[in-house]
Formats: structure tokens, sequence, C-alpha cells
């Protein structure tokens, strides 16, 4: 579990610092060609779902979770591959193929914040107003893919630094909480076998 845990952790780490990273691209150079953009986009979209299929094969124990990860990765890597390849054809619908991965990365943070809270974690609600915000911000774009690109581009690029960072805090208090459950049971199971 514990070795779950942690790949769990290091996978939505990176796939997080890199939402990061491009969105300070965005943020900086909003002027840099859309194509560009789309290219960037359609990478971080092809790295993030081969890391979810590969995890899905590294750890292959059925569970909803892991099968999510599949169906995740496999919609990540086609579409990336798809922006990367034919970028002049996905300009008008940037933000909303980026509130849609900011959409589903917030329901994945609802979904961290019920663990925690099932777990007792008492800042869990921190988790559900995170995931709550993140799923609001994917909607927005979804809703209103604003006009001047410029502007488009900066708020993507805040939107997903956002993302990145809000998801690794929850990600770390997932694991954090494990870690105290597992030492609590532990500490249990020793006051048991001295009984």
């Amino acid at each position: 579990m514990e070795r779950f845990l942690r790949k769990m952790k290091a996978n939505a780490v990176v796939s997080s610092l890199l939402c990061v990273v491009l969105g300070l691209v965005l943020v900086i150079w909003p002027g840099m060609s859309m194509q560009i953009v789309c290219a960037a986009i359609g990478v971080v979209l092809i790295l993030t779902g081969i890391m979810k299929i590969i995890e899905y094969f590294a750890v292959k124990d059925g569970s909803l979770y892991e099968q999510t990860n599949l169906i995740m990765g496999i919609i990540f890597t086609v579409v990336g591959i798809w922006i990367a390849v034919k970028p002049d054809k996905v300009l008008a619908i940037i933000p909303i193929i980026v509130g849609i991965i900011i959409a589903l990365h917030g329901a994945r943070n609802l979904q961290q914040a019920v663990t925690l809270c099932k777990d007792q974690y008492d800042k869990w609600w921190i988790a559900l107003i995170l995931g709550l915000l993140t799923v609001g911000v994917g909607v927005l774009l979804i809703c209103k893919p604003f006009v001047a690109l410029d502007t488009v581009v900066m708020l993507i690029g805040i939107f997903l630094i956002y993302d990145g960072v809000s998801n690794i805090w929850i990600v770390s208090r997932v694991y954090k909480n494990a870690k105290r459950l597992k030492q609590e049971a532990e500490a249990l199971d020793a006051e048991a076998k001295e009984l």
C-alpha cells in the first residue's frame, strides 16, 4: 500500500509540476505563437497520459482508481497527440480542452478530499474547497472561452499554475494522512502484542 501511495504521489507531483511550468511560460510569454502553445499542451498531455498508463500497468490491482487512471491516460495521450499534430485546428478550442483537463483534476481532488474526510484528517475541508475551485475554474474555461487570445493564454497559464499547486498540496495531505494512519495502526498492533 505504501509503495502504491509513493508512486501515486510521485506521478501526481510530476504531472502537477509540468502544469506549473507550462502555466508560468504562458503567463510570462502570452504573446508567443499559439502553435507553440498547442504543441506544449500536446506534449504535457502525452507525458501525463503515458505516466497514468505506466502507473496502471505497474500497479495492476484492478481497483477503480487504477482503471480510471488507464482511461484518463489513454484519453490524455490521444488528445495530446492530436493537439501536437494538428495545432491549427485546435486554436479555437484550447480553452475548452484545458477547462476539461482542469475540471477532471478538480474531480480527482474532490475524490481525495472525501478520502481525507473518511480518514478523519482535520483539514480535509481545505482539499474540498480547492477541489471545488479547481472544478469551477475548469467549468469557467469550458463555458466562457474568452475572446482575446493573449488574455486566454495568460488565464490558462494562471489556471494551470493554480491546478498544479493545489494538486501538489492535496496529494501531499493524502500521503501524509495515510502515513499517520499506518503509524497509528502499527502502534495499536504493538500494544496488542504487549498485552
